[in-house]
């Protein structure tokens, strides 16, 4: 009980740390024509000097589930909460609020866990605009004017 407890906090701390992140990828997945899910593994970090950075993907409903019968059933990836199998996942990526909500899967060691986030502190769409505010302060000002002497 106490491990299953100290993953769940884990996995509320991993989610809770890149929510922007998070939301940013469900929000251009769903811009990109539809509902899917955000997917996230930690087992294979990026290191640079920020820190570890984890690579994230959206996998759009049409294709989800070939994606989930190649994913879940390799032999080596467990999914923690068995009650939500394939079809359950795909009815809740099928009914979520795409404005609101966020379907989400980790993956970590050999496992992997369904999140249906709900009732977020910030909502896809504000997790968008805050990165693309982020990225816009931090571009140099000269790409601009290298853009304009190639025309």
């Amino acid at each position: 009980m106490t491990t299953e407890i100290n993953t769940q906090d884990w996995q509320q701390t991993f989610i809770a740390t890149n929510i922007l992140a998070i939301g940013y990828n469900a929000w251009v997945g769903y811009l990109g024509g539809e509902r899917g899910v955000v997917i996230c593994s930690t087992n294979s970090p990026h290191l640079s000097i920020a820190g570890e950075t984890f690579k994230a993907h959206f996998i759009p409903r049409k294709n989800l589930a070939a994606f989930l019968n190649a994913w879940l059933t390799a032999p080596d990836t467990v999914l923690l909460q068995r009650h939500f199998m394939n079809a359950h996942i795909l009815e809740a990526v099928d009914k979520y609020n795409p404005q609101k909500d966020v379907i989400f899967l980790l993956e970590y060691g050999y496992q992997a866990a369904f999140f249906y986030l709900t009732k977020l502190p910030i909502t896809p769409p504000q997790c968008y605009q805050t990165i693309c505010k982020q990225w816009a302060e931090f571009q140099p000002h000269h790409s601009l004017s290298i853009g304009a002497k190639t025309q």
